[in-house]
């Protein structure tokens, strides 16, 4: 809230993004409470045709919050805003005027309002994470198993909660995406998530995936795009290091919320995931998710992996603190693998850890350190 409040007194725009179902257009409601403010939601055809001519519409509601509602379906749009926000600057109207929301990722709202460069501020809302939530390992347990949104995190139940999410999943593929442009085959589109999920933290292999969904690769690099637009899958580049060695190229793929994992490959409760294949690649991709959610600003992330079998499961390169190695582990008595070792002498990592599902912190020896979740997001929120 106050990131949002404080974004709003800087800035003419202020944008929301993060999937649909994560609680954007509530708190977009909760700030049109404190101030006059104008809501449109541009999924409705009434709404669009309220900005058939914008620009009167914007002028007259100068005094007003413009909450614009799921941006994505009238991307033309921010071109407009340009001038309305540089004409209300002249006329000392300069701050928080308007209010985006998009189910879209940062990057894709970022090409359609380039125009607004210096005019506006991104705030990324995703699911619930564990600084939200809470951080006892009943809490994080919780979390891990039914996810961050906040409708399957708050059911009464492990079933409620799984059923929520496999409608999402359903309403995402016949009725979401499809809206989006040119047809994506829901059958199609939901095999493809579901093989992300069984193969969660895999390198992409657009071919491999092609033959099994019978399509061509392109087509699985355009699918692929348009699930990490949507944030619902994550896209985690290899480190380009000035080392000595052959790297892999491709990238890491996580489906980002660890509770839609769980729906796509039919697991209910905690006791069923601790059962099943995925439990190791589900724990690494839950807590990756709320690591990059906690680090700060401008911070870069990536995995490292030699083709002779050197890797670090997360890189991350933390303005003025340097590089950070983080391997994890689901297992309480796990230890770095040979190759992590072998990555940090190549590397040469600032810190490295270990983070596994404890609550402690401590040496495994001069370099390595284990570390829970709970206290390696302390450290990490320290750092902002």
């Amino acid at each position: 809230m106050q990131a949002i409040r404080s974004a709003l007194a800087r800035q003419p725009a202020v944008a929301l993004v993060g999937p649909r179902q994560v609680g954007k257009t509530t708190l977009a409601w909760m700030f049109a409470t404190e101030r006059p403010s104008v809501y449109l939601d541009l999924e409705s055809s009434v709404d669009r045709e309220r900005l058939a001519n914008p620009v009167p519409f914007f002028d007259h509601n100068e005094d007003r919050l413009v909450v614009l509602d799921e941006i994505h379906r009238m991307p033309e749009i921010f071109a407009i805003l340009r001038g309305v926000i540089d004409r209300g600057r002249r006329r000392g109207k300069g701050k928080g005027r308007f209010l985006i929301l998009g189910s879209a990722s940062m990057d894709l709202l970022r090409q359609s309002s380039e125009s607004l460069a210096g005019r506006i501020a991104y705030i990324d809302i995703g699911p619930f994470a564990v600084s939200e939530t809470g951080y006892s390992r009943e809490d994080i347990n919780k979390l891990w198993v039914r996810g961050g949104f906040p409708e399957s995190y708050l059911a009464k139940d492990d079933s409620e909660s799984l059923q929520w999410r496999k409608d999402f999943i359903r309403s995402y593929l016949e009725r979401d995406i499809p809206m989006l442009g040119p047809r994506v085959p829901a059958e199609t589109l939901g095999r493809l998530w579901t093989m992300l999920a069984h193969g969660q933290g895999g390198l992409l292999n657009s071919s491999r995936l092609a033959t099994s969904l019978m399509v061509s690769a392109p087509t699985i690099t355009r699918y692929v795009d348009l699930l990490v637009d949507l944030l619902l899958v994550r896209r985690l580049a290899p480190l380009h290091a000035n080392v000595d060695k052959r790297l892999v190229k491709a990238p890491k793929v996580y489906v980002r919320d660890s509770g839609i994992v769980h729906a796509l490959l039919g697991i209910g409760d905690y006791n069923s995931l601790l059962g099943h294949p995925v439990v190791g690649t589900s724990w690494e991709g839950f807590v990756i998710d709320n690591l990059l959610a906690a680090v700060p600003p401008r911070t870069l992330a990536s995995f490292y992996r030699t083709a002779a079998g050197a890797e670090v499961d997360l890189m991350l390169e933390i303005p003025g603190h340097g590089l950070w190695a983080i391997e994890i582990k689901r297992s309480l008595a796990g230890r770095p693998e040979k190759g992590f070792y072998i990555a940090c002498e190549d590397l040469k990592p600032k810190r490295r850890f270990l983070v596994n599902a404890g609550d402690d912190r401590y040496p495994l020896d001069n370099q390595v350190q284990a570390i829970g979740l709970a206290p390696m997001l302390r450290l990490l929120a320290d750092l902002r």
